[in-house]
């Protein structure tokens, strides 16, 4: 694939490596996919031969580019990669949001998406300076529910008020003013978390209701562990006093 340069930033297109994530590329956002590498080291199991099964079925080119693959992943084990074309979504106004501020690790911003797909949360608001969504480390990290997820990026948090003013917002810090469990959950609600080192600075106790989760022994918690505790206690209805919705 020598027509595909290392990934930048800048560039229209990305990477998905892996059989995995590229099979979700393919199934999910099919209209993105531009062509699919593959490694001659390849082996034709279950997982190579759905994917080849859906790059036939959508009309994705597919292509051996051993080099690429090295390059773009920095291992010598991903076996194939799909490359698509980058895209940005409308997050849905009525469903729950979770609102990463400034996150910096690529490792986690994939997590995290991962994650709160997983627990029914599909809109993602990402505030700039962030990691990139699109960064190879990042869309693995995802194991491909980047593809599923709606992920939207905003230059302020301000912006994204404005755009979903709606939601009753949760900053989650470590002085929050309630413990998780003893916040009301309005809906439509969005979960704000902030940078891994530094997390939400204090004019974020005014942006809404502030939420700290109880823990001894550290100072604070890893972002995407402390995303996963929000999302479940708020998807699953264990983390707050009473339920409404905002009119």
């Amino acid at each position: 694939m020598s027509g595909y340069a290392a990934y930048n930033t800048e560039n229209e297109y990305a990477y998905a490596p892996g059989i995995y994530p590229a099979t979700e590329c393919l199934l999910r956002r099919p209209e993105a996919a531009r062509r699919v590498l593959l490694s001659s080291q390849a082996r034709h199991d279950e997982g190579m031969t759905r994917l080849l099964a859906l790059c036939h079925e959508r009309g994705v080119r597919t292509e051996t580019a051993d080099r690429a693959l090295r390059r773009l992943s920095e291992k010598d084990n991903c076996y194939a990669a799909a490359v698509f074309t980058k895209f940005e979504d409308t997050l849905c106004a009525d469903s729950p949001h979770i609102v990463l501020v400034s996150p910096s690790d690529r490792g986690n911003l994939g997590s995290v998406i991962r994650t709160a797909l997983g627990l029914g949360v599909r809109d993602v608001a990402l505030v700039r300076p962030c990691a990139d969504p699109f960064h190879p480390k990042t869309v693995r990290a995802t194991m491909g529910a980047l593809f599923s997820a709606r992920v939207r990026m905003f230059g302020t948090f301000d912006d994204y008020r404005a755009l979903y003013p709606r939601h009753t917002v949760y900053p989650f810090m470590t002085d929050g003013a309630v413990p998780l469990g003893g916040a009301d959950i309005l809906k439509p609600f969005a979960l704000v978390f902030g940078n891994e080192s530094s997390g939400l600075p204090p004019v974020f106790h005014q942006a809404g209701i502030s939420v700290r989760i109880p823990q001894s022994g550290v100072d604070s918690l890893n972002l995407s562990a402390a995303a996963a505790i929000g999302l479940y206690a708020f998807t699953s209805g264990r983390g707050g006093a009473g339920h409404g919705t905002r009119p």
